[in-house]
């Protein structure tokens, strides 16, 4: 039964994430609160709610490796899976602030949380954790982006933005209290069954962290810039991605560090480096063949070496 509800939890979050947000997005539209500032806010914290919930629930419970791993393992798989399948369905075009201002902060968090958690080897201490302090200095990163993307928002406020459907108040606060009721227990079934399978298999919960539960947390992301690609809409195939992976580190693992300081562990390096390769590889393809353009080769390439990551990540485990 907890397996079954393991699985059962990745469409229950999902789902969930869905409904708060077209609650949410159609309750603030009543306020004749804009399109644009919706999406900045409600849908932009709403596609990283299933990471979100599950991080929380697993630092709650003092499940502290379930939720580094996840953050890493979703990253991982956004930049080498979901932009891997992305590209390959059709080459993505990178614009220019994307390219030197986007990916290089993806890159500054990735930097900043490997100083973090190296403790043992910077001040050569017994231990080495994500404090409660140092959460709140991402948090401050958190809020640099934000006003960032605001101002990004702001000189392109022309542009079509598209439209938030309107509800009834009663549907929309009834689709609010699902959404949350859906985050709620399908983050629950997760973790639980997260940490029963690393019990039952011998497992570490880093591992699951990294591998299951973070391409199930994914899943938004993947279907979104999927689709996205689809549509040869490449700026939010790829700003899907980025904006994900920032919003990651400096936002869901830093309420999750501030709720319970993150042990980490010597092996979490190999996976951090593993994070920081792909976003260089990333950075490296936008200037090999085609400038700024993630081809369709390339994004095959991103598969294999996330097959590769993970068939490592299965012998170490």
């Amino acid at each position: 039964m907890t397996y079954f509800l393991f699985l059962v939890g990745f469409v229950v979050l999902i789902k969930g994430a869905d409904f708060l947000v077209e609650g949410a997005s159609s309750i603030a539209k009543k306020f004749k609160i804009s399109n644009l500032v919706i999406g900045l806010t409600i849908v932009a914290f709403g596609t990283s709610a299933p990471e979100l919930v599950v991080n929380i629930i697993a630092a709650l419970e003092g499940k502290t490796e379930l939720a580094f791993g996840n953050i890493l393992g979703s990253n991982i798989a956004n930049i080498l899976l979901i932009l891997g399948v992305s590209a390959t369905i059709c080459a993505l075009t990178v614009k220019r602030n994307t390219v030197w201002i986007e990916i290089p902060l993806c890159l500054l968090a990735v930097l900043v949380v490997s100083a973090m958690a190296n403790d043992a080897l910077i001040d050569r201490v017994n231990l080495s954790i994500i404090s409660r302090s140092e959460g709140l200095v991402l948090i401050g990163f958190f809020f640099v982006f934000l006003y960032y993307t605001i101002n990004i928002a702001r000189s392109n406020e022309g542009e079509i933005v598209e439209a938030v459907d309107q509800y009834s108040t009663t549907r929309s606060i009834i689709m609010v209290i699902i959404g949350l009721t859906g985050l709620i227990l399908g983050g629950n079934w997760i973790v639980q069954g997260a940490v029963k399978m690393a019990l039952t298999l011998g497992l570490s919960e880093t591992l699951i962290g990294l591998t299951i539960v973070s391409v199930g947390t994914s899943l938004p992301e993947l279907a979104t810039s999927a689709m996205a690609a689809y549509r040869k809409e490449s700026d939010i195939a790829i700003g899907n991605v980025v904006g994900s992976n920032i919003f990651n580190i400096f936002w869901i693992l830093a309420i999750s560090s501030i709720l319970k300081p993150i042990e980490l562990q010597p092996a979490n390096n190999f996976d951090i480096s593993a994070l920081i390769f792909s976003n260089l590889l990333l950075f490296a393809c936008l200037f090999i063949g085609k400038r700024h353009i993630l081809d369709r080769w390339q994004g095959v390439m991103f598969l294999f070496v996330y097959a590769g990551y993970i068939a490592y990540l299965i012998k170490r485990g």
